[in-house]
């Protein structure tokens, strides 16, 4: 019943113009917000992907070979690692939708492709160090992650402060891994 009061009023052309760019707005939003949220689930969903295939590698080794490993001092009880992982998780998952949102700049997709590599170096290094046990190769895949993560959050940091602030836990977080993984290696070669 709405609609037709406001054909009524689109009797002088100028108003007609602006009713329909508002009315377009009102849709783009809707189709917008719709489109956001979904967008953002695709974001979370890949990430958590990424992190079944490496609970897939992990789940029987932390319960054989990992517990035989000599480990070094400051290395977190086992229930830690994975509410620490699914919070990272969710941090970059909205770090790169945030990034997305801004897809009309030039330089995201540039930035999107180096979070994709991090990820990918990311997802590496579970079926390397727990599938395979290739200690010193997943310790190189993890150097190389810490080098595309600091890449992916200075290319986020021109698009996106706050995509780029929610990295942060998340290179810290690698940085502690990348010590415990060397030392690992160290320890048991």
């Amino acid at each position: 019943m709405r609609d037709k009061p406001a054909l009524i009023r689109l009797q002088g052309s100028s108003k007609r113009i602006n009713l329909y760019a508002e009315s377009t707005s009102a849709m783009t939003l809707t189709g917008t917000s719709q489109h956001k949220w979904t967008s953002l689930a695709v974001f979370l969903l890949i990430n958590f992907v990424v992190a079944g295939v490496g609970g897939i590698f992990t789940a029987n080794s932390v319960h054989t070979w990992y517990p035989t490993l000599l480990k070094p001092v400051g290395t977190p009880p086992d229930f830690v690692f994975a509410p620490v992982w699914t919070i990272l998780y969710v941090l970059i998952a909205i770090s790169a939708w945030r990034v997305w949102q801004r897809r009309s700049e030039m330089i995201v997709t540039p930035a999107l492709n180096r979070y994709f590599i991090q990820l990918a170096l990311n997802a590496a290094w579970t079926p390397l160090f727990f599938g395979l046990h290739w200690i010193a190769v997943a310790l190189t895949d993890l150097v190389l992650l810490w080098f595309a993560l600091l890449v992916t959050w200075r290319a986020f940091r021109r698009i996106d402060e706050k995509a780029a602030t929610l990295l942060i836990p998340y290179a810290l977080w690698s940085t502690f891994a990348l010590y415990l993984n060397a030392l690992i290696w160290w320890l048991n070669r």
